[in-house]
């Protein structure tokens, strides 16, 4: 038993019974404090120990040309992005990170508040390929900026000086019109698209899939740990149907002028050159274009963003006389044709003159061939007359002319073939027999892009025979595309053999002395073609505009060989003037591929051995008025002291 005095007095029991409560209501105040008071402080901190979401962006797929060599690459960079699932206040944060990375305060807070309405998981792209020491203040400042954070990306590197570049097109970021259009709805801002040429036309095989990876954040945004992560898949790389040692000898025949080149094989429709003057540099786009630059290259008068090899609709001028030939003697109209060219001749009480008139001098008796090799205008005002406007067009749309050839590149022009049901329709007027006259020229309201005059040129001298152009190499397509040899995208239009044959050898005669295009022969090649020069202003225009843009526009569309060519050369020089001079830049690009092909094997290169060749030629008459003969020989040819090396890759890619 207890004694008394071991017993706890009651004070003793009631200070204690009050220390207990005392510490059970600091600790239900603690509890009220923390679930109500501060509820939404700790409920903050909370959320942000969170998994955080990183994209790893997918390189592009390269671009090759049809040997495997490299005309587009890529180049590993960093891009500055702010992370928005943090609480910090970005655009207080702006001014110091704009001093950082050499931005405009204003522009960078704006961006920020543009993307106030989508899902904070998605980051803003501020700054692409950013420099070193920007790379350094923002590892510097991830404390004070824990928001701004780097990424690596693979960054578009293309040929210098504009090489190919109308052709390969451009890439540049998703704008904020773009993300509203169907086509984008699955891509977010700061993503790589194409924006032109190849780079649009396939950017979904070039794109490949982003990745990413899970990372564990701090209160502070920081990261503090890595969880998993999802590797990006680099988008395919492509081939082309380019030649780039073809692409180089255009480029120089065309440097310094205005106008397109358009080199293709007329057998499968594979684009092996294609040039466009004036051109720019896609790499000022791979990263970010000023607006300056923007405005330069859209207000320049020549027009360098054009992709004048598809998108320049220009009068084709005696080119389309090959078209008028084809259709004359198909109608049994031309092959007893003649005429007497005294320089001019009156239809429809108007007189035209002919092309000769101003050197003075007239053609006299002309017949279908001399018609084509001498470019006779009377001959084919006189073959208008007869053919009517209805059978020119016909003849003109079967090949092709005034459609798009569905080349695979964006933005094709389609051209124009006139005809009575066009002009009723656009301008409510009956055609005029006097406006076929013009048109017998390819002048008037004829428009056409070079690659639709290579592929009909190319088709008649393959005897009616047209393929799809393409850039693409038909091996490459993917699956759910169709390919470039479908029966569907070869069109046939009948030529009689007899007709073939007049056509082919006049033209042959065209880069001989006996044609307009005596100065863009080529000895041992088999070289036809035909030359053309279009007014761009009215004869009373040009008497009061001396400007050198308005000078007639000089065309020539040749082949070689001359029947089932391997290879057709559309040529438009702008303010050329004459026809020969566009046929001299398309002897070029035919003489390096004739000698590509004709290269030797490497033990014969190096021991510096000619090669025996066979050629085909058409021996011009002796007299005026004798019928010209198809000559052959054999002959030697040096070849290793005329060939330059093939070229390893573009310019500014070895």
């Amino acid at each position: 038993m207890l004694d008394r005095d071991d017993k706890v007095s009651s004070f003793r029991l009631t200070a204690i019974q009050y220390g207990l409560l005392f510490i059970f209501l600091v600790l239900a105040y603690g509890l009220w404090r923390l679930q109500v008071v501060q509820s939404n402080l700790y409920a903050g901190l909370a959320e942000k120990n969170r998994i955080r979401n990183v994209p790893i962006l997918a390189p592009r797929g390269k671009l090759l040309d049809r040997e495997g060599r490299v005309i587009v690459d890529n180049y590993p960079s960093f891009s500055a992005l702010i992370l928005r699932d943090s609480a910090r206040d970005l655009i207080g944060d702006a001014d110091l990170i704009a001093q950082g990375l050499h931005l405009n305060p204003d522009d960078l807070r704006e961006r920020i508040r543009r993307f106030d309405g989508l899902p904070t998981y998605e980051p803003i792209f501020i700054k692409d390929d950013i420099t070193p020491d920007e790379l350094a203040f923002i590892d510097s400042h991830r404390n004070e900026l824990p928001a701004l954070d780097v990424i690596m990306a693979h960054r578009r590197l293309y040929p210098k000086s504009g090489f190919m570049a109308h052709l390969i097109g451009y890439v540049g970021q998703v704008t904020d019109n773009m993300l509203n259009q169907p086509q984008f709805e699955n891509y977010n801002p700061g993503d790589v698209v194409g924006v032109s040429g190849v780079e649009k036309q396939y950017n979904q095989i070039l794109m490949g899939q982003n990745g990413s990876r899970r990372a564990i954040v701090n209160s502070r945004g920081r990261e503090v740990g890595h969880l998993d992560e999802t590797p990006a898949t680099p988008g395919k790389q492509l081939k082309l149907s380019i030649d780039l040692d073809l692409q180089i000898a255009a480029e120089e025949a065309l440097d310094g002028k205005n106008g397109a080149i358009v080199a293709m094989d007329p057998r499968n429709g594979e684009i092996l050159a294609m040039v466009s003057r004036p051109t720019f540099d896609p790499n000022d786009f791979a990263v970010h274009i000023t607006r300056d630059e923007w405005t330069k290259l859209t207000t320049d008068e020549n027009h360098p963003l054009l992709n004048k090899a598809i998108q320049a609709q220009l009068a084709p001028g005696s080119v389309f006389k090959i078209i008028m030939a084809t259709a004359g003697l198909q109608e049994g109209i031309a092959q007893d044709l003649k005429v007497v060219c005294h320089g001019g001749g009156t239809f429809y009480g108007r007189f035209f003159k002919c092309w000769i008139a101003a050197q003075h001098s007239s053609h006299g008796v002309v017949e279908i061939s001399r018609g084509i090799y001498q470019s006779c205008d009377v001959f084919f005002y006189t073959l208008a007359e007869r053919l009517g406007i209805g059978r020119i067009a016909q003849y003109a749309t079967a090949f092709g002319l005034g459609q798009k050839t569905h080349i695979d590149l964006p933005q094709e022009a389609s051209g124009l073939m006139p005809s009575e049901e066009w002009k009723i329709r656009n301008f409510n007027q009956k055609w005029y027999a006097g406006e076929t006259i013009s048109v017998g020229i390819g002048q008037g309201a004829v428009a056409v892009t070079p690659v639709q005059l290579a592929r009909a040129i190319g088709g008649i001298a393959s005897g009616g025979v047209m393929h799809r152009p393409h850039v693409l190499l038909a091996r490459e397509l993917p699956d759910n595309m169709i390919p470039a040899q479908d029966s569907s995208n070869v069109v046939r239009v009948p030529i009689d053999p007899k007709n073939w044959e007049i056509i082919t050898n006049a033209m042959a005669n065209v880069p001989s002395p006996l044609g307009t295009a005596n100065s863009a022969h080529l000895q041992g090649i088999d070289f036809a073609g035909k030359t053309g020069s279009a007014q761009t202003v009215s004869n009373d225009a040009r008497k009061i505009l001396t400007s050198a843009k308005y000078k007639d526009n000089a065309w020539f569309v040749g082949v070689t060989p001359r029947r089932n060519p391997e290879i057709v050369v559309a040529v438009l020089f702008e303010g050329g003037e004459h026809g020969q001079f566009a046929a001299r830049i398309a002897a070029q690009v035919v003489k390096a591929y004739v000698e590509k092909q004709r290269r030797l094997p490497t033990k014969l290169a190096q021991a510096g051995q000619p090669v025996e060749m066979a050629g085909l030629w058409n021996q011009p008459p002796a007299h005026d008025g004798e019928t010209p003969g198809l000559k052959g020989a054999r002959f030697h040819i040096p070849l290793v002291r005329r060939m330059a090396p093939p070229a390893a890759a573009a310019p500014g890619l070895h």
